[in-house]
Formats: C-alpha cells, sequence, structure tokens
C-alpha cells in the first residue's frame, strides 16, 4: 500500500490543490517499507491527480480538498482522508490504526473566493 500526504515541513499541508510536495509512504501491512518525498513541481489541482495515480498511490491523506479534486481522485482509484492535522507521519500511524477517518471539514467548497483552506473551518 502507498500512501500520500500532503507535506510541508513535517506538518500535513491544508490545501491539497496548492501542495507542494508530498511524503509518500509505503507498506507491506503495517511494514514500512520506503518513505520519500515526491515533489508537485509547481502542479495544481487537477494535475496533481495525475501525478498521484502515476506514482501508484492508493490513500491521499491531506487537510482540504474540493469536491472535483475529491471526484478525481475517487476516479483514480485513490482513497481520500481528508480534516488531517499536525505531523505528517503521526497523521499515517492513526490512519494505519484506525483512528484517522475521512472528515467532511475537510471540504473545501470556497476556491472561487480566494481563500485557502487554512483561511477559515476546512483546515
Amino acid at each position: 500500500m502507498k500512501i500520500a500526504v500532503t507535506y510541508e515541513n513535517g506538518m500535513v499541508f491544508q490545501h491539497f490543490g496548492k501542495s507542494e510536495q508530498f511524503l509518500i509512504m509505503e507498506f507491506e501491512q503495517t511494514k514500512l517499507l520506503n518513505k520519500s518525498l515526491l515533489s508537485a513541481n509547481g502542479k495544481g489541482h487537477s494535475a496533481l491527480v495525475t501525478l498521484l495515480a502515476n506514482a501508484e498511490i492508493d490513500t491521499l491523506i491531506c487537510g482540504g480538498l474540493g469536491q472535483g479534486a475529491r471526484n478525481a481522485l475517487a476516479q483514480a482509484g485513490i482513497t481520500v482522508i481528508s480534516g488531517a492535522l499536525g505531523n505528517a507521519e503521526a497523521a499515517v500511524d492513526a490512519y494505519l490504526n484506525g483512528s484517522l477517518k475521512d472528515s467532511p471539514s475537510g471540504q473545501c467548497s470556497h476556491h472561487g473566493d480566494h481563500h485557502t483552506c487554512s483561511d477559515h473551518s476546512c483546515s
């Protein structure tokens, strides 16, 4: 299983479409096989879905994302766990032990308002 986490300075970055890099952690059951950083290379929103799909990601852990991104990720076969906060590796551990679940508060519906998810309740 390959898990990607929106990533900035060790923490879960709060806006999927503005993520500059992802922490990638690959597991066999719960055993960590590999950990690396994947650069977004300045790509945004829809290009990030392709980037993650090409990296064979199974699950994305993030702060917030819009419904369009959520739909595109689902179409690519990537499970979304939104609403995560704090340390990125701790978020992965929480997901693996079942204590991190997808949260509706990780939904952004205001992209036309020029806000970021960390501006208000979607972080």
